[in-house]
């Protein structure tokens, strides 16, 4: 699967540069993304991110951190992949 550009929100930079043990759940959080396990999503949204990687249309997932809920999003172009608090998307 191509991600496009991998960005961050500067809440989440912030973050990961002043907590270590953070940015390490992050990678964790991509490599588990790379992976195509969406985290925590219902069962119906994860066939759907599944369906999404074949059809090219947008991906999102969710995951538990120390720090709150985190979003990994890719758009339908895969121009990017962006990680983010939904707070604020």
């Amino acid at each position: 699967m191509k991600y496009g550009r991998l960005v961050a929100t500067c809440s989440i930079a912030d973050e990961m540069e002043s907590d270590l043990a953070f940015a390490r759940e992050i990678a964790a959080a991509f490599t588990r993304y790379q992976r195509r396990d969406w985290g925590d999503l219902c069962q119906e949204d994860k066939e759907l991110n599944d369906q999404a990687v074949e059809a090219g249309d947008r991906i999102l997932a969710a995951y538990r951190t120390s720090k709150g809920k985190i979003w990994i999003i890719t758009e339908w172009d895969r121009s990017a992949t962006t990680i983010l608090f939904p707070s604020e998307y």
